[in-house]
């Protein structure tokens, strides 16, 4: 039996999905208390029970995720209007901290991944798919370097790189948040944001704006966060166009909200209530993430082999050395480089909304926001890191080829 879903149906099982997982987690303490991401725990197992389903010969589905886009733009649109620079000036320092390890660690899962590889007697291009190129890449770097790698003559790489995306996208999401709390919890740090201290010396009008949530306020939030998705639609093709800059679709609308963000802090244009942005973000970050974990085709892991599954389970615990003894350290041991670690990992094995649900996940559990890392982590893992991990990767490919 085959079931195609719709669109709107799939979005309907989404949404009912983080509703499931919200009421799990709230019921099961073990889910709260290990940090686990609300739209890991709707959508990983549906994806879970697809897979059985699949393999007893019962049921497949097939999804239609057009929404996901528009979702992530909406997410990501209001992070960029809640970055206030007054916020955010003293974070310069942990900006280019985080960035240097961003490119570290995809020159280190390069060479892990190779290295790997001819060990254990694999193609060295095998194993640069299970190297920065699915892991920090994600599904779109795997789907674009695996025909490159296979027209080099390194059979299967294509299917070396989604199963090595589809691995890092689950293990990003699961093991982040929880390493974050084992940081925290043993080191006994105190959950404190810097920018709460920030927000001491701030004026009346640069402090974080509250007002109450009912269909006005969230008419007139709608009435600002759409228009700019579409304003930064229209940037980033305008610099794709005329300069051959490509950026992720939700790049452009973060950068608009950034500007537009800041310009209204200065001249007052509208009133923007931070929480009412915070809600409608955090809808839209939940939908998209489940919706996104409920497509993983779990069953592309069974063709890894033994070998594959080795470098990938070496790269896990290189990554998680990587953030736990080096970043957390680096960025000063407080609570937001604990948060800033836990986005590490997310981006950095699996994707940067990932990476902000495990963020937030973090967050919600200690109820207290890092704003610095949800403007860091989304800006570097989704622009800046590239500027090493694409040059790397190729040249990686041309190299070993």
């Amino acid at each position: 039996m085959h079931f195609s879903l719709d669109a709107v149906t799939t979005t309907a099982l989404a949404l009912l999905l983080l509703a499931i997982g919200a009421g799990l987690k709230r019921r099961l303490k073990w889910l709260e208390h290990f940090c686990v991401p609300t739209p890991v725990v709707g959508g990983f197992g549906f994806a879970l029970l697809a897979w059985l389903l699949r393999d007893l010969g019962l049921v497949t589905f097939e999804l239609d995720t057009a929404m996901q886009s528009p979702l992530m733009i909406a997410f990501f649109t209001t992070v960029g209007l809640g970055g206030s620079l007054a916020l955010l000036k003293k974070g310069g320092k942990a900006l280019g901290v985080y960035l240097v390890a961003c490119w570290l660690l995809a020159l280190m899962q390069n060479g892990v991944g190779i290295g790997m590889a001819s060990l254990l007697g694999l193609d060295p291009l095998i194993g640069l798919m299970a190297g920065a190129t699915s892991l920090e890449g994600g599904f779109g770097a795997a789907a674009a370097f695996g025909p490159e790698a296979e027209a080099l003559g390194a059979q299967g790489a294509t299917t070396a790189a989604i199963a090595s995306a589809t691995f890092g996208m689950i293990i990003g999401g699961v093991i982040g948040a929880p390493i974050a709390r084992w940081i925290i919890d043993r080191r006994q740090i105190p959950i404190e944001a810097e920018d709460v201290h920030d927000l001491e010396k701030l004026t009346a009008e640069e402090r974080p704006t509250v007002a109450s949530i009912d269909g006005p306020m969230l008419l007139r939030v709608l009435a600002i966060v759409v228009p700019i998705m579409v304003l930064g639609l229209w940037f980033k093709e305008s610099l794709a166009t005329h300069l051959g800059i490509i950026l992720p679709s939700y790049v452009g609308a973060m950068f608009v909200a950034i500007v537009l963000r800041n310009f209204n802090d200065r001249f007052h244009w509208v009133s923007m209530p931070d929480n009412a942005l915070s809600s409608l973000g955090d809808v839209a970050l939940g939908v998209f993430l489940t919706m996104a974990m409920m497509n993983l085709k779990i069953w592309q892991l069974q063709e890894m082999g033994g070998s594959l599954l080795l470098i990938l389970l070496v790269q896990t615990l290189a990554i998680v050395f990587l953030g736990v003894f080096v970043l957390f350290r680096l960025l000063g041991r407080n609570y937001d480089a604990a948060v800033l670690t836990a986005g590490f990992i997310g981006h950095g094995m699996g994707a940067t909304p990932n990476a902000v649900a495990n963020m937030s996940a973090v967050c919600e559990h200690y109820r207290v926001v890092s704003h610095k890392a949800f403007i860091i982590v989304p800006l570097c893992g989704a622009v800046l890191i590239d500027i090493v991990a694409i040059p790397a990767i190729t040249w990686c490919l041309n190299a070993f080829a």
